[in-house]
């Protein structure tokens, strides 16, 4: 089945066309964003203007064709405050009906709030932790408290950067007056309700919208240097952010363009949505904010798939959403999954028991069970070089609950677990730290080893035991058949593990054998 949804938001109005597979898995095959300002003095005029107005329609019906060509079986439309609050706002999508059939659906800022909730819980692993979600948009800002089963608080705060716009009278640069005016006022609306979203407790605090994720950026870029390829599960301090506030609110338009990150069609609010950002994340008692690129569109998916009794399934759902991911991408791929289990059973169990040697924390062992999984997915695209063809999939799946840092990380671990093993040469590794070059030495070596320890894929290796020394590691093995085989593959193999734990490896078989 495939689905569009449409946000009309206040700032920008928004298309997802998504294929929802057999499992309730989504897919989304193109997301769209046109920056209308629909909402740019409405909250003065009350009313929507010719030119937004219109331009809106056309957006709209546009993205209507896109659908159409797509072969959707549904179009899920959804407008926010800019269309709750104009006294036209019923002409708005009157006109809409007539020249594109939609009956788009008015939602409330809490509803809102709810849809995004869902869309963000599906996108960021939240373990047990309880999150504040916040999503400032052009009218109005949501905060919502809740886990990974329920949502324990919701509110939608109107505060926005289009209607903070309006309230500074569209001036291009603010006085000091004008800053301490809108504080004033962003304290106002918005302190009794973050009180009680901290009342309802969170440890954690995910920022979504196109003005948080721009503002992340922007931050990043100021105190990093180096460009994001994705926001999702990226975090940013609030120290950075008050810093960059700092700087957009001094700065006339063109000099705000000309922040790294910043784009140019929001260079008219961006400096007032920085001001309302650290101010919530100031009420919020939040040292940190962690960027999150899902939205109400994809909320409008989910709250639809729901309502039609089709709650999207997870295939492990004990598991967390890294790892989710992780099996769908395997599976999306033809990798044999089952086969994989055991590998990831070898591979782990050769790291716990190795780990007075190489010293990792918890953080290499997860990726070395992820890239058990998918270190084989290159085959979809040919076999010759498949293990630099998984790594490209791997970098260009989006996969939900990783960092960029993380996604790296998996994509060159898996890149060396055949041929070459790692050299400062090669242009990825090189960039990476110390640190993080260790870890993909031991990993991508121990990965090594798990996969020829199931050469004939009968999983005859059952069980293992290291025994270490000063100069040898015996990696002694235990299963009902002969695994000659297995132990030639690994024996192969080793060098990798072998330069990186400095000690010999030999690998053999117990006898007589036991399970």
């Amino acid at each position: 089945m495939k689905l569009a949804a449409i946000d009309i938001g206040t700032n920008s109005i928004h298309l997802v066309i998504a294929e929802v597979t057999k499992r309730q898995n989504i897919n989304v095959l193109i997301d769209e964003k046109e920056m209308v300002k629909l909402g740019v003095g409405v909250f003065a005029t009350n009313r929507l203007s010719q030119e937004a107005f219109d331009r809106g329609i056309e957006v709209i019906k546009r993205y209507v064709q896109l659908a159409d060509q797509y072969g959707v079986d549904d179009i899920i439309t959804a407008a926010t405050s800019a269309t709750r609050e104009a006294k036209n706002g019923g002409e708005f999508l009157g006109r809409l009906a007539e020249e594109t059939g939609l009956t788009p659906k008015v939602i409330s800022g809490n509803e809102e709030a709810r849809l995004i909730f869902l869309a963000v819980r599906r996108a960021i692993a939240f373990g047990d932790e309880k999150v504040l979600v916040l999503d400032i948009g052009g009218g109005s800002t949501e905060a919502t408290v809740g886990d990974q089963e329920e949502i324990f608080f919701k509110k939608s705060i109107k505060l926005g950067v289009l209607r903070l716009l309006d309230m500074a009278g569209q001036k291009d640069t603010l006085e000091k007056e004008d800053v301490e005016e809108l504080t004033h006022h962003i304290n106002l609306a918005a302190e009794e309700i973050m009180k009680k979203a901290v009342e309802a407790g969170f440890t954690k605090v995910i920022g979504t919208s196109g003005t948080i994720r721009t503002l992340g950026e922007a931050a990043h870029l100021a105190g990093k240097g180096t460009s994001l390829a994705t926001v999702n599960a990226e975090v940013v301090t609030t120290e950075e952010l008050k810093k960059l506030s700092e700087k957009l609110l001094g700065m006339p338009p063109k000099k705000r363009e000309k922040v790294p990150g910043i784009s140019a069609n929001r260079v008219d609010a961006i400096h007032l949505g920085s001001l309302l950002l650290v101010r919530l994340l100031e009420m919020a008692n939040a040292t940190e904010i962690t960027l999150c690129d899902a939205s109400l569109r994809e909320g409008l998916i989910l709250g639809y798939l729901g309502s039609m009794g089709k709650t999207p399934s997870v295939l492990y759902p004990e598991e967390d959403l890294r790892f989710r991911s992780v099996m769908n991408l395997a599976l999306k791929y033809k990798s044999d999954v089952e086969q994989k289990k055991h590998i990831s059973y070898l591979a782990l169990k050769l790291f716990d028991q190795l780990k007075p040697l190489h010293g990792l924390e918890e953080y290499g062992r997860d990726l070395l069970d992820f890239a058990s999984f998918v270190f084989e997915v290159g085959h979809f695209i040919g076999y010759p070089k498949y293990h630099k063809h998984s790594r490209y999939i791997i970098e260009h799946s989006r996969l939900r609950g990783f960092t960029n840092e993380e996604v790296t990380l998996l994509g060159v671990i898996v890149r060396y677990h055949r041929k070459s093993g790692p050299r400062k040469k090669h242009k990825r590794y090189k960039k990476l730290s110390k640190a993080q070059r260790k870890m993909i030495h031991v990993v991508a070596g121990i990965l090594r080893v798990a996969i020829g320890l199931d050469k004939t894929k009968n999983q005859w290796v059952e069980g293992l035991r290291c025994d270490i020394s000063d100069k040898k590691v015996s990696i002694v093995l235990h299963g009902e058949e002969n695994p000659d085989l297995e132990i030639w593959e690994a024996m192969r193999n080793c060098f990798v593990l072998e330069d990186a734990l400095d000690r010999k490896i030999l690998v053999k078989a117990e006898y007589p054998v036991h399970p």
